[in-house]
């Protein structure tokens, strides 16, 4: 999260407001939090697994939603957005805008300096509170690495990384795997196959 507004809104009041601004905001407990810029690195990632996940899904009963499909996590109140979502079966949204998925059963988040820690702890934190989540996936811009969090019983989430280039990652939720060189397309300098970034 970035800067803050200091004026208390409502719920519904922040949807009016966010519908109509050219600034997304994340919204939790009655404040708006303005989300900062992406950098290179974290656009042609975020192009990338667009293109990965939308050539593996094509068909199927998952749909993937880029950066701007706003989540909504009701057990806490948070209205944020992930850099990719998916949703799979029947997809719920809070209204008939349908531009507040309620039910997403992966979310994809692209690590940078200023997100990290909050992306793998306080956000972590809301998101295994979504009954449909199954897996988080984390992707490093600074470096080869993407981590997956899968759903286990008894609240338990397992950890399976990857960080070679021809790695594969697998998905169990949305029944695919991606490989890394997919994702880090463009985005790991040519001569350097051992995980440096342009």
């Amino acid at each position: 999260m970035s800067t803050h507004s200091k004026a208390f809104l409502a719920p519904e009041e922040y949807l009016e407001i966010e519908r109509h601004a050219e600034i997304r905001s994340e919204y939790y407990q009655g404040e708006t939090f303005a989300m900062a810029g992406a950098s290179e690195a974290h656009s042609i990632l975020a192009d990338n697994l667009v293109v990965a996940f939308r050539l593996k899904l094509r068909g199927g009963t998952c749909r993937s939603y880029s950066r701007d499909m706003r989540v909504r996590v009701s057990a806490t109140g948070l209205d944020t957005y992930p850099d990719l979502v998916i949703a799979c079966g029947e997809r719920k949204f809070l209204d008939e805008n349908r531009d507040t998925l309620l039910n997403p059963t992966l979310i994809v988040e692209i690590l940078s300096p200023t997100t990290e820690a909050y992306d793998r702890g306080r956000k972590f934190s809301h998101y295994r509170t979504l009954e449909s989540l199954q897996e988080y996936l984390l992707v490093s811009q600074d470096r080869v690495q993407v981590e997956c969090f899968k759903r286990q019983s008894a609240g338990l989430w397992l950890l399976t990384a990857a960080s070679r280039l021809e790695d594969v990652i697998c998905l169990d939720s949305v029944g695919c795997t991606i490989p890394l060189a997919d994702i880090y397309e463009d985005v790991v300098a040519n001569d350097d196959r051992a995980g440096g970034l342009v």
